[in-house]
C-alpha cells in the first residue's frame, strides 16, 4: 500500500476537525458531579466522549481513504492533544500531563490502526480495494 502525503491544507483540516470536536462535546462542561455520598466524577459523561469519538472518525476516513494513513493518524492525534492539554491544563496537580500523555497514545494507536484499515480497504475514497484494480 503506497502512501501519498498530505497537503498542509488538508493536514491543516484534520488537525482543526479533532480541535473543534473537542470543544463542542468536553469544552463546554467543566464542572465535577458530586453525589449524596460524597464520590464525585466528571467532568465529561459517557455519551460526551462517545460522540467525540465518534466525530473524529470523519476526518480519519476522509484521509485515510485518501491513503493518507499517517496524515490521518497525526493529524487527528495532534488535536485531539492539543486540546485535552489547553483544556486541562489549569490543574494544579500537574497529573494533567499524565492524562494529556494517555490520549496522545491512545489515540495515536487507534487511529493509526484505523487509518491503516480504511485505506487497506478503500481505493481512492472508493470500496473495493485491490479487487476493484482487478476487475472483480
Amino acid at each position: 500500500m503506497r502512501q501519498k502525503p498530505l497537503s498542509p491544507a488538508s493536514f491543516l483540516l484534520v488537525f482543526l476537525v479533532p480541535v473543534a470536536a473537542w470543544a463542542a462535546w468536553l469544552g463546554w462542561d467543566q464542572h465535577r458531579d458530586v453525589h449524596p455520598d460524597g464520590s464525585v466524577t466528571g467532568p465529561y459523561e459517557a455519551w460526551q466522549v462517545i460522540g467525540l469519538v465518534l466525530t473524529l472518525l470523519a476526518p480519519v476516513y476522509w484521509a485515510a481513504s485518501r491513503r493518507h494513513v499517517a496524515g490521518a493518524a497525526l493529524g487527528t492525534t495532534a488535536g485531539v492533544t492539543v486540546s485535552a492539554y489547553y483544556d486541562w491544563s489549569d490543574d494544579s496537580s500537574g497529573l494533567f500531563l499524565i492524562g494529556v500523555g494517555l490520549v496522545m497514545t491512545t489515540s495515536l494507536v487507534a487511529t493509526f490502526a484505523l487509518s491503516t484499515l480504511i485505506a487497506s480497504v478503500t481505493r481512492d475514497g472508493r470500496r473495493g480495494g485491490s479487487a476493484q484494480r482487478r476487475g472483480a
